[in-house]
């Protein structure tokens, strides 16, 4: 136990804060360093792989319109799978695996059943960093 703390108090690190203390004392400040605390920071890297939201609402369409049992005519980026375009459930799941596979990752069952929309594809997509 003593070879422990002797080996834990030299790796330890003192962290300071970045904010400034006065927004620790009260948390439901709005603005300042508490929208810092919960902003998200992604690297330049990541940052820069997103997609084009125009270009993939403009890929998400085509695939759409290629679809056998959709009518072209019919497809807007506003344009409900069930309501607007006639698909059923089954069809619906055809569709977000052309999705997957024209965007290159695969979209998790549980955000896949979110997906009834043109629009929220092209949200999920337009957002998630591994589409290509």
């Amino acid at each position: 136990m003593a070879a422990r703390n002797a080996i834990l108090k030299h790796l330890r690190v003192n962290a300071t804060p970045s904010l400034q203390s006065s927004s620790f004392q009260n948390p439901r400040l709005i603005g300042g360093g508490v929208i810092q605390l919960f902003r998200r920071h992604f690297s330049e890297e990541v940052r820069g792989s997103f997609l084009d939201k125009s270009e993939v609402t403009d890929r998400v369409v085509t695939c759409v319109k290629n679809f056998q049992k959709v009518d072209p005519s019919k497809v807007s980026p506003a344009a409900h799978f069930q309501n607007d375009l006639g698909l059923d459930s089954l069809d619906t799941v055809e569709v977000v695996m052309a999705l997957e596979e024209e965007f290159g990752f695969e979209i998790p069952d549980s955000e896949a059943d979110k997906i009834t929309s043109i629009n929220q594809a092209v949200d999920f997509i337009a957002s998630h960093p591994q589409a290509k």
